[in-house]
């Protein structure tokens, strides 16, 4: 079986996966190896995940694809409601992918939104390299995005996601620092969720 790590320069054709569903061929707390017809394909889980996957053979994980300047690396969720939470966390300044992983490893989905709701900043100071200020800021940006009286995650729609990402890609590229390109991406998405990838970049150049 052939091991897949997707290592290549950005460019706008980039595939987009949505999902990948197969045998799980390898397992460990911080990622799985799914079998796609031969291909595996290794995503970095949560410890969430993990606990989810644990008794079964075969495996069904959304997929969030995080490109960079030099990788592409896949990270996979055993529900929509975890992967919500992930994408709106890397959305928060200070918060890269490797610690929206731990943050999710260190508190259930469910856990994470209540205290997030309840302003609870002392528990995501207990998460692993989670300091005031982020704890801070992850409270104020994210509050807002989950339903009152609820448990449920609203995530923003899976087109500005990518849209966002793929923006978000290019501007490093061209050589702007990435806390910088996320600023300027949050306001424009924050204003107009639909906005296209040439728009948001040509508007962040403007910006930057």
């Amino acid at each position: 079986m052939l091991i897949l790590q997707l290592y290549q320069p950005y460019c706008s054709d980039t595939l987009m996966i949505e999902y990948l569903r197969g045998a799980i061929a390898e397992l460990t707390p911080t990622y799985a190896v799914i079998d796609c017809n031969g291909v595996g394909y290794l995503l970095n889980i949560s410890l969430s995940t993990y606990t989810a996957l644990q008794t079964d053979k075969d495996a069904k994980l959304l997929v969030h694809e995080a490109i960079r300047e030099d990788a592409w690396q896949l990270y996979g969720f055993s529900e929509e409601r975890e992967r919500g939470l992930f994408r709106a966390l890397i959305g928060v300044s200070g918060v890269g992918a490797g610690t929206a992983r731990v943050i999710l490893s260190s508190l259930a989905p469910a856990e994470l939104e209540k205290a997030i709701i309840a302003g609870d900043h002392a528990k995501l100071k207990n998460v692993k390299g989670i300091g005031a200020k982020t704890a801070q800021r992850i409270i104020v940006d994210l509050r807002d995005k989950i339903k009152p009286g609820s448990d449920a995650f609203i995530s923003q729609p899976t087109a500005s996601n990518d849209a966002f990402e793929e923006a978000l890609a290019a501007l490093v590229m061209l050589g702007f620092p990435k806390p910088a390109a996320q600023k300027a991406l949050r306001k424009i998405f924050d204003t107009d969720p639909t906005t296209k990838v040439e728009s948001a970049v040509k508007q962040a150049l403007a910006m930057m």
